[in-house]
């Protein structure tokens, strides 16, 4: 199966509640859509986390520089 932009499109199961699933359809939420914007911003937020945690060294290091010797070029800021 592929979609409108041609990408092709797996299928998976979840299982929302009978009562979240009516209410979806009463209030006319398409639950797909919903849960694929959600996994991608699920993805999203991981993968800053992930981004974060191998990059926590150098992030450290330079903060510990703008502390010792403050912003390099700040005499340049026009703020």
């Amino acid at each position: 199966m592929a979609t409108c932009t041609g990408i092709p499109e797996r299928r998976a199961n979840v299982s929302p509640t009978e009562n979240l699933l009516s209410d979806a359809k009463i209030l006319g939420v398409d639950v797909s859509n919903v849960t694929e914007a959600e996994l991608a911003r699920a993805m999203s937020d991981r993968r800053a986390e992930l981004w974060l945690k191998e990059n926590a060294e150098a992030i450290e290091s330079s903060n510990a520089y703008v502390e010792q010797h403050g912003l390099p070029f700040k005499k340049y800021r026009m703020f």
